[in-house]
C-alpha cells in the first residue's frame, strides 16, 4: 500500500504542475491584453503594467491553484478508470474511499497556499493595485501624456498633444490643448509649457503662444497671443487609501468592522479554502467512467462543476453583503452542501464498486472450473 500511495501521490502532482502551468498562461494572456488595454485608454500607468500584471495574477491564483488541483484528481482517476487499473483495485478490495487519503495528502500544502493567499495575499495585491492607480491619478495631466499622441484630460474637458522634454518630465515642447466647455471651445498652442505647484493645484505655464477661442452661444471668435499663460493641467486628486473597498482591507479588519459587505467579503475568502478541499473530494467521485465507452466526458462534467461552485461561492458572498443571509448560514449552505453531496457520491460509488467486485471475485472460481 506504500508504493499504492507514492505512484498516485507522485501522478497527482505530475498532472497539478502541468494542469497549473496552462492554466497560468492562459488567465496571464488574458490579464495582460486587458492591462495593456487599460494602460491604452489612461486608465493605468504604461510603466505599471508589468507590476499591475503581477498583482493580478496573485489575486487570481488562489483560483486558479483550486482548478488546478481539481483538474488533475479527475485526470488521474480517469486514467486508471480508462485503463482498467481501478478494475483491478476494487477487485482486489481496496474501495474507492482508500483513494482518498493519498489525494488528501497531496492536496493539504497546496490547500495551505489557497488559504495564505485568499485570506492575506489577496487584501494586500488589491491595496497595492488601488495605490498603483491613484498615484497614476494623482500625476498632472501633461505627464500623463505620450509624446507625439493626442490624450484626452482626467476629467474629460481637454485634449493634450505635447513633445515632451526627455530632460524634463516637467516640462514639454510644441504644446496644443484643445478646451470644450458648455459655453465655449478654444484652442491654444505654444511653444513650450511647465508644470507649476500653486496651493494643492497644478497649472501649465505656457510660454510664446496663441488661444483661439470661440463662443458656442453666439458663435464670436477671439484670437489672442501672449507670452505666458497659465491654465489649470489637473486638480488635486483626493486619497482613497482611506475608504478602500473591502477587498483591500485585510481579514482581520473585516472582523473587526462586521458591516454586511466585510462580511460578504469574507465568505468569499474562506470559501475559496473550503471550495478548494470539497472539490478535491468531489473529484473523487466525479471521476468514474466506463473503460468500454470511447468518449469520456468526465473532464467537460468537472469543469462545470467548478463553474457551478464558484458561482455559488459568488452568489453567497451577495447574499451576505446584501443582508439576506448571514455569514454562518451562507457557509453551511453552500460549503456544508458541497460536502454532503461529495460524501454521499463516495459512498455511492464505494457501494456500486464494491458489487460489481463482489460479483467478480464470485465469478472467478466458476469461470475456472
Amino acid at each position: 500500500m506504500m508504493l499504492f500511495d507514492s505512484t498516485l501521490r507522485r501522478e497527482l502532482a505530475r498532472n497539478f504542475g502541468a494542469t497549473l502551468v496552462v492554466i497560468l498562461t492562459v488567465v496571464l494572456t488574458m490579464m495582460l491584453i486587458r492591462t495593456l488595454g487599460q494602460a491604452a485608454v489612461g486608465q493605468v500607468s504604461p510603466q505599471d503594467v508589468v507590476l499591475l500584471l503581477g498583482y493580478v495574477a496573485l489575486g487570481y491564483l488562489p483560483l486558479m491553484l483550486s482548478l488546478s488541483l481539481f483538474v488533475a484528481v479527475v485526470a488521474t482517476l480517469s486514467r486508471m478508470y480508462y485503463e482498467s487499473e481501478m478494475t483491478v483495485w476494487f477487485t482486489s478490495g481496496v474501495g474507492l474511499t482508500r483513494f482518498v487519503r493519498p489525494v488528501v495528502r497531496m492536496s493539504w500544502p497546496v490547500l495551505l497556499v489557497i488559504g495564505l493567499l485568499a485570506l492575506f495575499v489577496w487584501p494586500w495585491q488589491n491595496q497595492r493595485s488601488v495605490e498603483l492607480k491613484e498615484r497614476f491619478e494623482r500625476r498632472s495631466d501633461l505627464s500623463r501624456v505620450a509624446p507625439g499622441q493626442f490624450q484626452t484630460s482626467s476629467d474629460g474637458t481637454r485634449v493634450f498633444f505635447i513633445e515632451r522634454d526627455a530632460a524634463d518630465s516637467r516640462t514639454g515642447r510644441n504644446v496644443f490643448i484643445l478646451s470644450t466647455l458648455p459655453a465655449s471651445e478654444s484652442v491654444t498652442t505654444a511653444r513650450s509649457g511647465q508644470i507649476e505647484m500653486i496651493g494643492d493645484d497644478r497649472y501649465l505655464v505656457l510660454e510664446r503662444g496663441q488661444q483661439n477661442e470661440e463662443d458656442l452661444r453666439n458663435g464670436d471668435k477671439t484670437l489672442a497671443r501672449f507670452d505666458s499663460y497659465r491654465v489649470r493641467a489637473g486638480d488635486r486628486v483626493l486619497s482613497r487609501l482611506d475608504d478602500l473597498p473591502a477587498r483591500a482591507r485585510r481579514s482581520i479588519q473585516l472582523l473587526r468592522e462586521p458591516t454586511p459587505r466585510h462580511l460578504g467579503e469574507l465568505v468569499w475568502r474562506l470559501g475559496l479554502l473550503l471550495g478548494g478541499a470539497n472539490l478535491v473530494l468531489l473529484g473523487i467521485g466525479l471521476s468514474a467512467s466506463n473503460p468500454r465507452r470511447a468518449s469520456n466526458w468526465n473532464l467537460l462534467f468537472a469543469l462545470l462543476t467548478f463553474v457551478v461552485y464558484y458561482n455559488f461561492i459568488n452568489l453567497s458572498q451577495a447574499w451576505v453583503a446584501s443582508g439576506k443571509a448571514g455569514m454562518g448560514a451562507a457557509l453551511v449552505v453552500v460549503h456544508g452542501g458541497a460536502f454532503l453531496i461529495a460524501m454521499g457520491l463516495l459512498w455511492w460509488r464505494e457501494h456500486r464498486n464494491f458489487r460489481i467486485g463482489w460479483r467478480a471475485r464470485r465469478a472467478g472460481p466458476a469461470g475456472v472450473a
